[in-house]
């Protein structure tokens, strides 16, 4: 049960950090681009975005609970992936419908 729960988790922190780092790109464009004015720049902009880091955060805890949960001899990588890019995909659209900086349309 502790891997599944693992996976669950893993999931949402994927799905959050996607939005996040959607939220930091809007941000980042708005303020002229995160890639302009070369490495050292790029990094500066990624390092002083809120939502960039916490999107990065969020990724590296997805990764750390993932592989936790795929240790599981009964939960199947085959059943695992499908749970993680479906459940995924699916938390992303209604999140991205609703949230005010979003509000993606679901077509």
């Amino acid at each position: 049960m502790r891997y599944w729960f693992a996976l669950l988790i893993a999931l949402c922190l994927n799905a959050a950090a996607n939005l996040l780092m959607k939220l930091g790109a809007q941000a980042a464009d708005s303020a002229g681009g995160l890639f302009q004015g070369g490495i050292p720049a790029i990094l500066r902009n990624v390092l002083t975005n809120a939502h960039l880091m916490a999107g990065l955060l969020c990724f590296g805890l997805n990764v750390f609970l993932y592989m936790y949960a795929l240790q599981s001899k009964a939960l199947k990588i085959s059943l695992a992936y499908p749970i993680m890019v479906g459940g995924g995909f699916a938390l992303i659209a209604v999140v991205a419908r609703f949230h005010p900086s979003l509000m993606e349309r679901l077509t």
